[in-house]
């Protein structure tokens, strides 16, 4: 079940409405958030909440999803993404912050297509 719930949170965040949304943004990603981009550049949630909504949407492809509970209140999630034909391993550290899960840590790194 929380594989589910992470999965779901995970996808909303590729969702071109929610990275329209300050607010939607903001309640999916911890204020102590960081990201290691697949460019190389670090990202901290005051640049998520001011550049994602500028972002052009784009389709993302989602692969072999797969999470480990790491304590009680903190899961791993990691996956194969593809977007407009570059692929990427993404791994995500989320939190269970009072009532709801908050993403705190991510990284993308370029991969061959191709990951099993």
């Amino acid at each position: 079940m929380m594989n589910q719930h992470i999965y779901e949170l995970e996808l909303s965040l590729l969702e071109p409405t929610v990275r329209k949304s300050a607010a939607k943004i903001n309640q999916l990603i911890a204020d102590a958030f960081i990201e290691f981009g697949s460019s190389g550049k670090i990202y901290h949630k005051n640049e998520l909440l001011e550049e994602l909504p500028l972002e052009e949407p784009q389709s993302y492809k989602v692969q072999n999803f797969a999470t480990l509970e790491l304590a009680e209140d903190v899961v791993l999630a990691t996956y194969l993404v593809e977007i407009d034909s570059v692929s990427s391993l993404r791994s995500s550290i989320w939190k269970h912050n009072g009532d709801v899960w908050q993403m705190i840590f991510h990284q993308g790194t370029k991969c061959e297509a191709s990951q099993e």
